[in-house]
Formats: C-alpha cells, structure tokens, sequence
C-alpha cells in the first residue's frame, strides 16, 4: 500500500524526539509544541496490524479535529492548527496517566465482563437482568490505565486512581464532570445524524501553565462506539446484533477469525478486499457523524506531502 502511512522519519526545526504509538506519531518541537500525525496503522487488540487501511489516518483526523472544535466551549483543548488532513499541531501538556472511559450501553469490553457473570466494572456496580447492547440507566464511568509492563489498558476504579496517587482527588473530580459533559455533547451530535453513542474514551492533560485540556482523539471510530438509531430497539427485542460504525467490526472479524491478541495466535490473513471493506466502513462513519461527504486527499506521495504542510505552518 504505497499510497497509505505506515512509518514516517521526519526531522522538523527543533524536533527533540519522537514517541511512536500504535497509530500515531507524536514530533517534539522544543519542548512546546507537538506535531501529532495519524497513519494508517490499524490497530486491534493492542496489536497492530501487518497492512494499513487507505484514508484511516485522515478520517480519524479529520473526526477528532472536528470534535474537538465542537466541544471546545466545554473543555479547552490542545489543539493549535490542522495543516494537513493527516496532521494536527497543538500545545505540549503533561497526560493524566488515565482514559476516561464512559458507557451508556452494555456493550465491547464491558459485555463480555458481563457474560462473565460480573456485575462490577472498574469498581461501579452494573445492574442485573441486562443483555448486550442494553442502554445502562445512567451512563457509567469505567477508567482504563496503562499496564506498567507492555501496552495493554488495564481496568481501574476510581477509588483506586486517586488511592494510588495517579490522579490526585480534585483532579479526578474535573476529569469526571468534563467527561460526563462530553459524552452528553457527542450524544446530541450523534443524536442529530441518526446515530448513538454507546461508550467512548477521553484523554486529558496539563499544559505548562497548570490548565487541564482535552488532548489526543474524541468521538472517532477508533475511540468510540456507535449504533444506527434507526432499528436498534426492534434489533434489541429480538435479539440481534446492532448494526455499527466502530472499530468494533474489525474486533469481530479478528475474533471469529480465530485471534484475539492472545500469545500464540496468528493475525489473520487480510486480503485487499478485506482492506477495501475496513477503509469504506471507516469513510462510512466519517460521513454519517460529520454529515459530510468524505474528500479523499491526494495520497500520491504523502509523505513529501505531510512534511510540506507542517514545514509551511511552522515557517509561519
């Protein structure tokens, strides 16, 4: 796939380092000023997959820029400019070293807890007699921290976060009501375009001067969860599977493929129609939640086309 982002090797003005997640890469100006690009890397299971998909990294961009434009009259965020469909340029801040993960259905991670038989998630209590796919009576907030060894997101209650120093308890407090605020904002957006927001992650962090902001990716399929509106409750009486826009399609795929990140299984084949199919389903969520049509950008070279963009913004 010559025409996607795989790796990228820039050397901006006062570039200080690099950090390489499973999706992003995060440029280091001077200690100011991060360059953050979206690549095409698709990830699942914390593990990163062989092949990219065409036009992920810009409808993720595209997406969160837009969010977070949507939501900045709740919470300020990081973001300076967007100079390229692939690219975000926004303020250095130190992250919380937690997701605020919110849920207002029994759905992904948490439903599988559920089959389980668990009826607490993250220290709050789920109630009994729900099926999957079932909207909670209220919105639930399930927060994920980093494994200290390897990738992997682990469950963390609250109590524990601010027992353990990882958020102190006034911190915590302005994580949580910004949250729920939020995910009561993206609700009305999706609301708006026939669509449900069933959980979704939020990222924050402190810029130098101490003010807590919105930082990394909001609403996108990567960190969201969505539902068609039309039809879910007929799908729910009858027991079937809701018709989606998530990443959670390529977590299906994977599963009854036989891989679920676990040690000794093998990443599935991915033909190039498989790919093709990922990268509509991507476009397909871009254009239901921003009630836009998608304009692919010129992907001939890419690379010399990002390095561009950002060099020109930087010039300025």
């Amino acid at each position: 796939m010559s025409n996607t982002i795989n790796n990228t090797a820039f050397n901006f003005p006062n570039q200080k380092s690099v950090y390489k997640g499973k999706v992003r890469e995060v440029y280091n100006l001077n200690d100011e000023i991060l360059v953050m690009i979206a690549s095409d890397r698709l990830s699942a299971f914390d593990v990163v997959m062989p092949k990219q998909i065409p036009f992920k990294g810009q409808i993720l961009n595209q997406i969160a820029s837009k969010m977070m434009e949507a939501t900045k009259d709740i919470v300020p965020n990081w973001i300076i400019a967007i100079p390229d469909p692939n690219v975000a340029i926004g303020h250095m801040c130190t992250p919380f070293k937690v997701e605020m993960v919110i849920r207002g259905y029994l759905s992904g991670h948490a439903a599988r807890e559920y089959k389980l038989g668990k009826r607490v998630i993250c220290g709050v209590a789920m109630p009994d007699g729900m099926k999957e796919n079932d909207k909670f009576p209220e919105p639930i907030i399930t927060p994920a921290t980093k494994a200290e060894e390897g990738d992997h997101d682990e469950d963390i209650s609250k109590e524990d976060i601010i027992a353990k120093g990882i958020v102190s308890k006034e911190a915590y407090g302005i994580l949580e009501n910004y949250t729920k605020a939020l995910f009561q904002r993206g609700t009305e957006i999706a609301n708006k375009r026939g669509l449900i927001l069933v959980d979704t992650k939020y990222e924050f962090g402190k810029t130098k001067d101490g003010k807590i902001v919105l930082i990394d990716e909001i609403h996108t399929p990567d960190s969201s969860r969505y539902f068609y509106a039309e039809g879910y409750k007929e799908r729910q009486d009858r027991g079937k599977p809701q018709k989606q826009l998530s990443k959670e399609f390529v977590r299906q795929w994977l599963i009854s493929e036989g891989f679920q990140g676990l040690e000794g299984q093998t990443v599935p084949e991915m033909t190039d129609e498989k790919i093709n199919e990922i990268s509509e389903r991507y476009i397909e969520l871009y254009e239901n939640i921003t009630g836009e049509a998608f304009v692919k950008s010129d992907v001939s070279d890419i690379l010399n086309r990002i390095e561009k963009n950002v060099l020109s913004f930087l010039d300025k």
